[in-house]
């Protein structure tokens, strides 16, 4: 199929980029309305959804890494999506340095007795830090998604992208197995900087609102949560790629079964390090650690938000997913996908909720929470749907053999 023959590459614009023009307003009117009315709640929530959004972009393109490395044929398709999320990275950085604007809101630490931690919870340090742990981390993710695209995007096509992206592969040495191994050399540098600095935000930007509770286990909680959104991600995409008729991409049911085994992986391995912190404290039965816990999943309103997090993320997916068939149904993989990622936005609510409402009669969500939300949707399905304008040939490929 002629790649102009649909909507991607052609001139004019098609409705689901006016559609993500719509989301993306509405959640800036909502911010702002709620920053208005309540600026604790407007960051509150662009805080989680911050926090959600990069954590789904940086999850979707350790799946081409890690794909890269153990040298996966059956993800070709998949990966090539997998690597467009990249193109939210430069939008998390703009996103993060708009963040300190609301430090009085989301770091409840700022103005309290930290014993001794003030070398570390300090906004200039923790920003610094922050922000150039993201660069890094994005950094390599660029330089690694520039050497995937050479074997899967020619020369050709129009757009100032592409015509940079030819002038510097002109450049470049040919030798295919050279630049296969420094691709595979970058996937692995960005694996390494993916757990070191998802880690980091997570103790900096989640588990510091409640400066005085810690664990051990929640740099790796907060990666293989990310994770598990950002598979949950690709998923999503390639089957709404998929029963669009508007596109010819395919996806076979093979390759949408392995991909779905491993997003029900790590549907498990979130939930068992959510346990494996859990009982660590149950046993151990310190004060400063049980309260954490005790007002997040047994005092109301918390233990409500709980529960959802726990039947959306954890039990409506295992139950389902046992079913082999239902992995190979894009619709109902979509479906299953998203109500993962709305739960562990719930998730999000839950671990920073408390902290920065402590005593709230009632769950600080509403309507100016869902609307920011969709904004931030709105943003990234955006920055996808111009990275695969540019690149239409990666949506237009035929149908391969998955084995």
């Amino acid at each position: 199929m002629n790649p102009q023959a649909t909507d991607f590459g052609q001139t004019r614009r098609p409705p689901y980029f006016m559609a993500s023009l719509i989301l993306v307003g509405a959640g800036l009117v909502g911010f702002v309305v709620l920053a208005a009315v309540d600026p604790a709640r407007a960051w509150q929530a662009y805080l989680v959804n911050f926090l959600l959004f990069s954590a789904i972009a940086q999850g979707a393109v350790l799946f081409s890494a890690v794909m890269q490395v153990v040298g996966a044929r059956w993800s070709g398709k998949l990966a090539s999506l997998a690597e467009a999320f990249a193109a939210f990275f430069p939008v998390s950085v703009v996103l993060f340095l708009i963040l300190p604007a609301g430090g009085d809101h989301v770091f409840p630490w700022r103005h309290a007795d930290l014993h001794g931690k003030e070398v570390w919870l300090n906004l200039p340090f923790l920003f610094g830090r922050d922000l150039a742990g993201l660069l890094v981390l994005y950094g390599l993710g660029h330089v690694y998604v520039y050497h995937a695209l050479r074997g899967k995007v020619d020369g050709s096509g129009t757009g100032p992208l592409r015509s940079f992206l030819s002038a510097r592969w002109r450049r470049e040495d040919d030798d295919p197995d050279r630049w296969h191994r420094r691709t595979t050399v970058l996937a692995v540098l960005y694996i390494l900087a993916f757990a070191l600095v998802l880690s980091l935000i997570g103790f900096d930007l989640v588990m510091a609102a409640d400066p005085h509770w810690y664990s051990t286990l929640f740099g790796a909680y907060s990666f293989v949560k990310a994770i598990y959104t950002g598979f949950g991600a690709i998923i999503i995409l390639a089957a709404l790629l998929h029963l669009s008729p508007r596109f010819a991409f395919r996806i076979d049911g093979a390759q949408l079964h392995d991909i779905s085994k491993l997003f029900f992986a790590f549907c498990l391995v979130w939930a068992d390090f959510f346990y494996a912190q859990l009982v660590v404290i149950w046993y151990g039965n310190i004060p400063e650690e049980t309260a954490y816990v005790i007002e997040r999943t047994l005092h109301a309103p918390w233990a409500a938000l709980a529960w959802t997090v726990f039947i959306l993320g954890f039990v409506l997916p295992f139950l389902i997913l046992i079913n082999k068939r239902i992995k190979t149904m894009p619709a109902a993989m979509a479906a299953i996908c998203t109500a993962g990622i709305i739960a562990i936005w719930f998730e999000h609510f839950l671990l920073l909720g408390p902290a920065l409402f402590h005593g709230a009669p009632s769950l600080p969500i509403g309507l100016g929470d869902v609307l920011v939300g969709l904004g931030f949707a709105g943003l990234m399905a955006l920055v996808l749907l111009r990275y695969l304008n540019a690149f239409p040939e990666l949506v237009h490929a035929a149908p391969e053999d998955p084995r």
